[in-house]
């Protein structure tokens, strides 16, 4: 006995939507549903509702790559402004690092439209990156190795990050030079865990002290 290939029914579109994977924002192609939406009894109000947890797999059109969704539901919820918003599961939002500038922060989120779709782009992008941080920290030399090592003797990264950005660096090139070989899926995270902790240790961490102590003064002053 063989099973029967479903036949291809006529795609249904959601609202539009960005993808998590390609950053495009268009309509996706809802693909599988799972509900487990049954009748509760609720005691207070002595009545029946439906509820449960909608999932959806879609698919978007610009790269073929699934988006997993929960929508928590509820009778009374309807379409209403009491309604919670869908949540998605996968891929996961990666939050930028705080108090990064704008132009850094634009060349970042330029690298991670690109990060799931082409390694070899995403390197090249990520290494763009970490030349800004050296224009914008003002660092001196005269190759990439120098103004890294410049920036560590002013403390602006620590000594291990150095051999750290290095490695980004070279990761980097290998993305630029096709003879040098080509980046997979697999160097991925590790530019993308090389990346942050360098823009975390040179913006975040100041910026996020700046506001510590921004709130400690003003409690200062509340108390005196």
């Amino acid at each position: 006995m063989t099973m029967g290939i479903p036949k291809k029914q006529k795609p249904e579109f959601t609202d539009p939507r960005k993808c998590g994977h390609c950053g495009n924002f268009a309509p996706m192609i809802r693909g599988a549903v799972y509900s487990t939406v049954e009748p509760t009894y609720d005691q207070q109000m002595n009545a029946t509702f439906d509820e449960g947890l909608i999932y959806q797999i879609l698919d978007c059109p610009s790269c073929g790559k699934v988006t997993l969704t929960k929508l928590p539901y509820h009778d009374l919820w309807s379409d209403g402004e009491d309604a919670p918003e869908m949540v998605v599961l996968f891929p996961t939002d990666d939050k930028l690092p705080v108090g990064l500038p704008d132009t850094i922060k634009k060349a970042y989120e330029a690298a991670l439209k690109v990060r799931n779709i082409d390694a070899n782009a995403y390197g090249v992008l990520v290494g763009r990156v970490l030349e800004m941080v050296c224009e914008n920290r003002e660092a001196k030399g005269k190759d990439m190795n120098s103004k890294l090592a410049d920036l560590a003797s002013k403390g602006e990264i620590p000594s291990n990050l150095v051999g750290v950005a290095n490695g980004l660096r070279n990761l980097r090139n290998v993305g630029a030079h096709a003879a040098l070989g080509e980046l997979t899926s697999d160097e991925v995270p590790i530019l993308s865990s090389l990346t942050k902790a360098i823009l975390e240790y040179v913006y975040s961490a100041p910026h996020l002290a700046r506001i510590a102590q921004e709130k400690l003064d003003k409690l200062k002053k509340k108390h005196k």
